[in-house]
């Protein structure tokens, strides 16, 4: 599974101009499944994801995680974080999971997360989505979990 965490101060997600998730401050997480991933992978990620200790603490230190700053997460799904470019200019996406895998492990990972936390949104499967968000610090970090 790749995922790619921003810190963001705001993030919202928007189908046909319509919003369908929205956090304050928190972590706007893309997610792609890949063909070998299972519901462990989604587990791990969202673990993860909770105890990723990328806020800052009263001394400016990355030491506190989206649970400890009571954060949003707003989970995103973007198989295109799969893309290989080494044969050329136009990128393949053979390494993401089939659309079915995919879905199922997206919902997996948000049902996690709705079990686990109480702040999170999602955008919409499969949906030409617009992401709006406000990166703080910048802060982006690349996950990938086999």
């Amino acid at each position: 599974m790749i995922a790619l965490v921003q810190r963001v101060r705001q993030a919202r997600v928007q189908v046909d101009g319509q919003t369908v998730g929205a956090i304050g401050q928190g972590l706007l997480v893309l997610v792609c499944a890949e063909p070998a991933d299972t519901d462990l992978q989604a587990a791990r990620l969202v673990d993860k994801l909770l105890k990723l200790r990328i806020f800052s603490d009263d001394a400016g230190k990355m030491n506190r995680s989206v649970q400890d700053v009571a954060g949003g997460l707003l989970i995103v799904s973007q198989f295109t974080l799969a893309a290989d470019v080494s044969g050329g200019n136009r990128p393949s996406f053979t390494g993401a999971a089939p659309p079915e895998q995919g879905r199922a492990l997206y919902e997996a990972v948000l049902r996690l997360a709705q079990q686990r936390h109480p702040d999170v949104a999602a955008g919409s499967f499969g949906a030409d989505m617009q992401v709006h968000l406000v990166n703080d610090g910048p802060v982006t970090i690349p996950i990938r979990l086999n």
